[in-house]
């Protein structure tokens, strides 16, 4: 019994989400280790390392957007990689959506990439189109997470809910494909950057369908997304592109993190800007021409330095 309680606290250590110990660590919240946000992390971490002297870098696995910006408000992480739609409901201190008040020391360093939404089904679920989803075992990421927040406004835009749904499971992407393997769930959305690697592990041992997001459907989304077209031969089984949705990714730091920190952080990653596209296809979208092209909160004083040398900020 005592073993087993000391392997309990262990484990719950190691998954616990981290402080700075010192104000020369940066804590990365990042997200489910089978998504795109970890490997970005890990490797921005060697990035800092290499061009920030004298600093630690932990990369902490998080269930993304929202626990991200709830973490950085108790100033338990350095930087944050996030949604823009959830963090502007961070701020709002919008309750339904995991935020039970203004988590106003959120501060934004730059935008990213785009999110595509995945629809992803078993062949053998003989889903086609979002309606086809009605009665079928779909899992729509962790519960209130910016997944499942995507999940909600994407069925919404069909005129869909929940109750439309066989069965709702609320897990993350690598359990999600775990089940389908096991025929124990028809469909995910998933909420990610190009090149996910638990889709790709899914589409390389069952055979699967990318289902489509019209234009006409992203229309009726009430601004929620951007349509946006995924490549033929992303995914194994997938030879001709897909019409999907697409929202913005960004950088999140908190207000009391030193402007010279955040400025070292953007300046190194722009400065490195090849590395962190080598690690993940979707990093290939980043760019420090699209850093401000949305701004849904406060810039911190740290990035504002940095965009401002380079021409983008006034």
């Amino acid at each position: 019994m005592r073993l087993t309680l000391l392997a309990a606290i262990f484990v719950a250590f190691l998954c616990a989400p981290l402080r700075a110990e010192t104000e020369s660590d940066i804590v990365i919240l990042t997200g489910s280790t089978g998504g795109v946000y970890y490997p970005l992390g890990l490797a921005l971490a060697k990035i800092y390392e290499r061009a920030i002297p004298g600093v630690r870098v932990i990369v902490q696995a998080t269930q993304a957007s929202v626990e991200n910006f709830n973490l950085l408000q108790q100033r338990r992480g350095t930087l944050a990689f996030g949604q823009g739609a959830v963090m502007s409901h961070a701020v709002k201190g919008n309750v339904e959506a995991g935020f039970p008040s203004s988590r106003d020391r959120l501060r934004m360093v730059a935008a990213l990439y785009p999110n595509y939404l995945h629809v992803v089904a078993t062949k053998s679920a003989n889903v086609k189109s979002l309606q086809d989803l009605r009665g079928k075992r779909v899992s729509v990421g962790a519960s209130r997470s910016g997944n499942e927040l995507n999940a909600r406004d994407l069925l919404g835009a069909v005129g869909m809910s929940y109750a439309d749904l066989r069965h709702v499971d609320y897990l993350a992407y690598n359990e999600s494909v775990v089940l389908m393997k096991d025929g124990q769930i028809d469909a995910v959305i998933i909420s990610a950057g190009l090149g996910v690697k638990a889709l790709m592990d899914l589409a390389a041992t069952v055979p699967v369908d990318i289902v489509p997001i019209s234009p006409e459907v992203v229309a009726k989304s009430k601004g929620a997304f951007t349509p946006i077209m995924i490549p033929a031969n992303t995914y194994i089984g997938q030879p001709e592109s897909v019409p999907t949705a697409a929202l913005n990714n960004f950088l999140v730091t908190q207000r009391d993190v030193p402007e010279a920190l955040v400025y070292a952080m953007i300046k190194a990653l722009y400065s490195n800007l090849p590395d962190l596209q080598a690690s993940h296809v979707a990093a290939k979208d980043i760019a420090t021409r699209n850093a401000l092209a949305d701004r849904p909160i406060a810039l911190h004083p740290g990035a504002a330095r940095y965009f401002r040398e380079v021409g983008l900020l006034r």
